[in-house]
């Protein structure tokens, strides 16, 4: 078990050198407010559900790590995230349009949902959470990761925990699966119904993550 968790331990600190790369590119909020029309049309909808290749609500991003937004598009530029839509919207950005865009959703954030006291999980579930170690990346609250390429997860919606989640246990196709030896090391531990449990409870957590309507929309 120490030799398993000293792996996963050098493999995040290798996804974690990789994003920092990138984010050497410094983003401009005011700048990504003229880039986002791609983005608005799902995450600009509260309760806006994907219908494809599995039915769930889009995640919140206003208020999410800017490290990690640019993290997961490029991700989805490089096919380690394998969601159709997001990969051709990832593939037409540039490195200056991802930082810029990373910035603008991180600064829509209230930064107070992190400073709340988590609801206790019951026992079935605090025993799942520290088998998957997941307050070591998250952070406290889940709402604090200790790098900024590591999402925020309290309060995020629990569908999208669920297919996320689940998404690293798939083996690669086009459509779905994700491709991260950390996540999929600590997935992998568990059935479908216990990360349903787990993210039924993140989900159910304050936390920073929200939907900020566009004007058009409301």
């Amino acid at each position: 078990m120490k030799k398993t968790w000293i792996t996963i331990f050098g493999l995040a600190v290798a996804w974690a050198t990789g994003a920092a790369s990138a984010q050497d590119i410094k983003g401009d909020a005011g700048a990504g407010a003229g880039k986002v029309a791609m983005c608005i049309g799902c995450h600009g909808i509260p309760g806006y559900q994907a219908s494809f290749p599995e039915v769930h609500k889009v995640p919140m991003i206003s208020g999410q790590n800017a490290g990690y937004i640019a993290a997961a598009l490029h991700a989805y530029q490089k096919g380690e995230r394998r969601h159709p839509t997001m990969r051709s919207i990832a593939d037409s950005l540039s490195e200056q349009d991802i930082a810029d865009l990373a910035a603008y959703y991180a600064a829509q954030g209230g930064g107070e949902g992190g400073a709340k006291a988590a609801r206790e999980p019951s026992g079935q579930v605090a025993q799942l959470l520290q088998k998957g170690a997941c307050v070591s990346c998250h952070g406290d609250n889940f709402s604090k990761p200790i790098d900024g390429s590591y999402p925020k997860i309290a309060g995020q919606h629990a569908d999208y925990l669920f297919v996320a989640l689940k998404s690293y246990k798939h083996d690669p196709s086009a459509y779905v699966g994700r491709s991260n030896g950390v996540m999929a090391g600590i997935a992998k531990q568990f059935s479908n119904a216990e990360l349903k449990e787990m993210a039924r409870y993140l989900g159910s957590l304050e936390g920073d993550l929200k939907v900020v309507p566009q004007s058009r929309f409301r």
